[in-house]
């Protein structure tokens, strides 16, 4: 099986599923410490902009390999997916809660070309509480990596790096004071 992936990499043109979401100790630490402390939260709607392609959101080609989300097919919701798992480890994932996250998908892309690879990914995210909003901000996060000519060890690298920004993004998200204010407890 391992010798099919590697000659499907060598090849080209495979479908390469991102893995799902999982809590990170760096965000759980940034959850659960920090000031303000961060009260119980809702995740709500995520989805993409609608100023942008709705190819943006289902996926990212790698030297002919196309990335996709195992969440729904959507990056959108692999964003969203990625905050409720950060939230539900530190226990503070709450339906009921009168504060509540949503994200829009501004912007999701890699390249990885021969040389230096890079990737980047952007959202919005707004916070409401009991109707108002008291958060509203556009993040982006990057990412830069030697790339190597070999496409066996180049297209995982790539897509290892364009997975982990959600979980940065999210960090970034965490670390914003003025988020950090808006769902405090």
């Amino acid at each position: 099986m391992a010798l099919l992936a590697a000659a499907s990499l060598l090849a080209g043109c495979a479908e390469m599923p991102m893995n799902p979401p999982k809590p990170t100790i760096e965000n759980a630490a940034k959850l659960r410490g920090g000031n303000p402390a961060i009260g119980s939260v809702e995740v709500g709607k995520f989805t993409l902009d609608t100023a942008q392609s709705a190819s943006l959101d289902k996926g990212v080609s790698i030297r002919s390999n196309m990335v996709r989300s195992p969440v729904e097919g959507s990056f959108a919701q692999y964003l969203r997916e990625t905050l409720r798992v950060e939230l539900q480890s530190a226990g503070l994932l709450d339906a009921g809660s009168d504060a509540v996250i949503t994200g829009t998908l501004l912007d999701s892309t890699v390249e990885a070309p021969v040389g230096m690879g890079k990737a980047a990914l952007a959202a919005r995210f707004v916070v409401t509480r009991a109707g108002s909003v008291r958060y509203d901000r556009a993040l982006r996060t990057e990412a830069s990596w030697d790339s190597p000519f070999i496409g066996v060890s180049a297209i995982p690298q790539a897509a290892g790096q364009y997975e982990a920004l959600y979980r940065k993004l999210v960090g970034t998200l965490l670390d914003d004071p003025a988020f950090r204010a808006a769902v405090a407890r």
